[in-house]
């Protein structure tokens, strides 16, 4: 008789179902990995474009406000800021840290800045 015994063929389903399920966790692990970095991206450039935004030299309402969101365009987005002083004189730090996400993950930059005389 020519074909494949029962016991065979479940050998093959089960190696298939083995390199199936395998396949289909990768993808969800990489799909969840460019979720991961594409948010970290946005989140980024949204600190780099408030840090310049308060470098501006008619950003003095900016300087007042400590915190807030990119509501409309990024409304899960949220920043704030701080200063500090260094033990450099004459420079200060700048501090801009944004937040996303149900878990709050975040993103800080850090500036050094010249302080205005």
């Amino acid at each position: 008789m020519k074909g494949f015994t029962l016991l065979e063929v479940m050998v093959a389903l089960a190696i298939m179902a083995g390199v199936v399920l395998t396949v289909i966790s990768s993808v969800n692990y990489h799909l969840a990995l460019a979720t991961r970095d594409r948010e970290e991206t946005i989140a980024l450039l949204l600190a780099r474009s408030k840090v310049e935004e308060l470098e501006m030299p008619d950003s003095r309402d900016a300087e007042r406000k400590t915190e807030g969101t990119f509501a409309p365009e990024w409304p899960g987005y949220s920043w704030k800021t701080e200063r500090a002083a260094t033990s450099v004189p004459g420079f200060r730090q700048l501090t801009v840290t944004v937040s996303w996400g149900a878990e709050r993950r975040s993103v800080s930059l850090e500036k050094y800045q010249a302080q205005k005389q």
